[in-house]
């Protein structure tokens, strides 16, 4: 990560913050995260309002209430609050040599405020989401510092109806310029990266016949919970995985790192892009509380609340697209994992049962994976316990 952007400050110049307090959100090119004080102080000044910032550029100084603040000129001032990639360090500001009084703080304006340039001051997140819903940023009250506009500004004024300028139609033949986000960069950077991995699939389907009943009967004994296939597929690939730990491995260059635990990413789209949370440990996990884990997890990455560490650690990925409709598709791997396992939709079909044709809800499954760590006939061992676990779930036990 070579820059973050920050999106918005949750304290203001002149605050008290404690220890551990949240100071801004950053949007890295994964999360966007609150980054917490290292130490205690008031917050003497906000150097960086907002916008993308070079990591190990200060963004504002704490330190004691009338305390003189150097000038900032170096990219790593050691003395600021610093943009990272989330373990930003708050230090605290030089002592200050005399009694001066402490700088006035500038109480934030009730209305939109533009820069000196003229141009409204307002968060890139608010300006995205304004952008989206057709919302004008000049009608829009900023409650963030300095007036700014924040994304909480903007849901208010679409939720009441105000700052909504007339539709504009679209030119016939116009093209539509769409900058891509650090995330969107993020994925393109890794799909070229997974490209060049020597890739293979190999494709099994599964009876669901006794999958579909176990999920029926945890979902009667979990009701809050309410365990999907997905939470299942969960638990019996961890399963799998600690049966055959060359595929619950990552590709370490000149060496295959094989992992004890199988930490499951499940791919969630999200309006921001594609991401990978991590649940960790799903072989210690009863399907409830994967099923709780799984939707929390998901729940906070549409949100964009998810925290970095939730996305790290991964040792497997499922892609699930069977809500889609999608009967059977290949998953990009997702480096340095060994494999990635593609979910279709669950599908009645005719299979043959003792000499005649019946129908059975059958699942396809397509596992992609990096020869570099792992061979077909391995592979092809890992996907057929699957298939038996799913087929007869008490073999997983």
């Amino acid at each position: 990560m070579e820059s973050g952007t920050i999106v918005r400050w949750l304290k203001s110049e002149g605050d008290q913050v404690q220890k551990g307090e949240p100071l801004y959100e950053l949007d890295t090119d994964k999360v966007t995260q609150e980054v917490e004080a290292d130490v205690g102080g008031v917050l003497l000044k906000i150097l960086v309002n907002d916008g993308e910032v070079p990591v190990g550029t200060p963004v504002a100084f704490l330190g004691e209430a009338g305390e003189n603040l150097p000038e900032v000129e170096a990219p790593a001032e050691p003395e600021a609050v610093s943009a990272g990639a989330g373990a930003e360090q708050a230090q605290r500001a030089p002592e200050r040599p005399d009694e001066s009084a402490p700088p006035e703080v500038e109480a934030a304006a009730p209305e939109a405020v533009p820069s000196d340039s003229g141009r409204i001051k307002a968060s890139p997140l608010a300006r995205r989401i304004a952008r989206e819903r057709g919302i004008d940023l000049a009608s829009v009250s900023g409650t963030g510092p300095e007036g700014r506009i924040v994304a909480e500004d903007v849901e208010r004024a679409d939720v009441a109806g105000t700052g909504r300028g007339p539709a504009r139609a679209a030119a016939a033949g116009e093209v539509e310029r769409v900058e891509l986000t650090s995330l969107r960069r993020t994925v393109g950077r890794r799909m070229t990266e997974a490209w060049a991995a020597p890739a293979f699939q190999i494709v099994m389907s599964a009876d669901m016949t006794r999958a579909q009943q176990l999920r029926a009967r945890l979902v009667e004994r979990h009701p809050d919970e309410r365990p999907t296939v997905t939470d299942v597929l969960t638990k019996i690939c961890a399963a799998a995985l600690m049966r055959h730990r060359a595929v619950n491995a990552l590709y370490a260059g000149d060496a295959v790192e094989l992992y004890p635990s199988a930490n499951v990413g499940i791919a969630v789209a999200t309006d921001r892009g594609l991401l990978v949370p991590v649940i960790p440990r799903c072989e210690a996990l009863t399907v409830a509380e994967i099923a709780a884990a799984r939707a929390d997890l998901v729940a906070r990455a549409r949100d964009g609340k998810l925290q970095a560490a939730d996305l790290e650690g991964g040792t497997f990925t499922i892609s699930n697209l069977g809500m889609y409709g999608v009967e059977q598709f290949v998953a990009v791997l997702n480096p340095p994992q060994a494999a990635i396992l593609a979910v279709g939709a669950i599908e009645d079909r005719p299979v043959a049962r003792d000499g005649a044709l019946v129908a059975r809800p059958m699942l396809t499954l397509t596992l992609t994976c990096d020869h570099r760590t792992i061979d077909g006939a391995t592979a092809a061992d890992f996907l057929r316990t699957v298939k038996e676990f799913l087929e007869e779930p008490g073999l997983a036990l």
